[in-house]
């Protein structure tokens, strides 16, 4: 992962760089539930392959691209140039099985925006979007957006190939700016995250028409799902717009509050602590004690160094100058891993002394609870991106509070961290989160169908004495 670029920038103007309209992975990335046959109801499609590309139209779309292809999933999208690997690179298990056998349509496309760090096909235009739409059909449509700031395909292998193997059409978006320079787009703080929001209402609008176009039928059940900054657009969208969704699946959502905690509440300790501990000799225990009061939990010092280096660091620096730029004066994201007691310095970042300003700031992007479909929330407990403490316990905290805890499963992973592919690397000691979401979403649809209420609320076991096989292909619900 590059580090962000450094310049010199006024602290609290942008650059106008998109329209009015507007976790790196905050994610990177149980059970595998087996690719099934598209679910009861689906139905070949009349006409046959394709029938109807010519005709099927993005409402609202400045540009748009549809292809036939004998293959939807990555198992050929890889091949004929109609997916990135670059953006999914991270965010699954090496050994995670790819379905196949899905011919359809994809559409690929851009809405009118004025930004322009996506890449994708040449096009050097934000509000990328692909839309998916598989010949064997089975009624239903699946949104999402992006985990951290990765471009419209980095769900293809987590999300988009399970998910359309069992007959759904699937649509995911950029959200509106990508890179780790996102936070120079929009006018004023927040306004970058404010724009994931709008660009996925937006999405599911547009890809529920096409569905009606493409299928003759509108989707009999739309739901968003998404990890990490995918997961807090699923939050979100059920909060702000549940008119749009039969439900949603969050997976290690963000949590953004105006009064914590959030990102840049937990991030800052640990780059104040995490060092000293590292260091060993004087102080170091009284540094892991503040890790682990800062949310970091015991047990998972093991993945410290990894986040340290690559994440905590990056994501502090970034994030906050997205919310408050004018911390740092004119330097634009900080100073990559200074010290304590360094002027401008994120590692002594206090959020609670920040201006009202800032609160304000993110105040636009918060969240409230207030869910009005049903949500299923997983993440994983040895999580130290978003340390499960300060993230999913306090927002199924915050469900209840509202008075909307029917509406909501959540269920604790043990042993998940944030991001699949460090399974990897530590296959003793991680499981997958991908297993689990797909259990997740099969509850979901039991749950949508009338065929039984997901399990109540818990912390899942890993399995004692569970190989890497058995946690890619199992992770029962309870």
């Amino acid at each position: 992962m590059l580090p962000p670029r450094t310049a010199t920038a006024p602290p609290r103007r942008r650059p106008r760089r998109r329209a009015a309209l507007g976790a790196l992975s905050l994610a990177a990335a149980c059970s595998l539930v087996p690719a099934a046959p598209p679910a009861a109801g689906a139905e070949e499609t009349p006409g046959g392959h394709c029938a109807g590309r010519a005709l099927v139209r993005v409402p609202g779309a400045a540009h748009q691209q549809a292809d036939c292809l004998d293959e939807l999933t990555t198992a050929g999208t890889v091949a004929s140039g109609h997916t990135d690997p670059a953006d999914f690179a991270g965010l699954t298990p090496q050994g995670l099985p790819t379905p196949s056998g899905v011919p359809g349509i994809q559409i690929d496309g851009y809405f009118p925006d004025s930004s322009t760090t996506n890449t994708n096909h040449g096009w050097n235009h934000d509000a990328q979007f692909v839309i998916r739409l598989p010949d064997h059909w089975n009624g239903g449509l699946v949104v999402a957006g992006t985990p951290g700031n990765r471009e419209q395909y980095a769900n293809d292998r987590a999300i988009s190939d399970w998910v359309l193997s069992r007959g759904y059409a699937f649509a995911a978006t950029d959200k509106g700016n990508t890179g780790l320079a996102f936070y120079r787009d929009g006018r004023r703080p927040g306004d970058a995250i404010a724009e994931w929001n709008t660009r996925l209402t937006q999405l599911t609008r547009a890809a529920r028409a096409v569905v009606t176009q493409r299928y003759h039928r509108p989707p009999a059940r739309t739901i968003a799902t998404g990890m990490s900054n995918g997961g807090y657009l699923v939050r979100w969208q059920l909060e702000n717009h549940p008119e749009l969704y039969d439900g949603g699946v969050d997976w290690e959502g963000t949590l953004w509050r105006s009064n914590g905690p959030n990102l840049l509440t937990f991030l800052p300790p640990a780059l104040r602590d995490y060092p000293v501990y590292a260091a060993g000799g004087p102080g170091d225990e009284d540094a892991l004690e503040a890790m682990h009061k800062a949310g970091y939990p015991a047990g998972s010092e093991f993945l410290w160094p990894y986040h340290h280096q690559v994440y905590w660091d990056l994501t502090q620096r970034i994030y906050r100058e997205e919310l408050d730029p004018g911390f740092d004066g004119a330097t634009e994201a900080g100073t990559p891993f200074c010290a304590s007691g360094a002027p401008g310095c994120d590692a002594d970042y206090d959020y609670a002394t920040r201006p009202p300003a800032v609160h304000r700031a993110v105040d636009r992007i918060a969240l409230t609870g207030r869910i009005g479909k049903p949500l299923i929330t997983i993440q994983g407990t040895l999580d130290v991106l978003l340390p499960i403490s300060q993230d999913s316990d306090v927002y199924a905290r915050m469900v209840r509070e509202a008075g909307r805890g029917a509406l909501l499963r959540y269920y604790r992973i043990e042993d998940g961290t944030h991001t699949d592919s460090l399974v990897d690397a530590f296959p003793g000691k991680l499981r997958p989160l991908v297993p689990c979401h797909r259990s997740a979403f099969t509850a979901l649809e039991r749950w949508l169908t009338g065929n039984g209420l997901p399990p109540a609320n818990h912390t899942i076991q890993r399995p004692a004495g569970a190989g890497p096989a058995t946690l890619l292909t199992n992770c029962p619900l309870g």
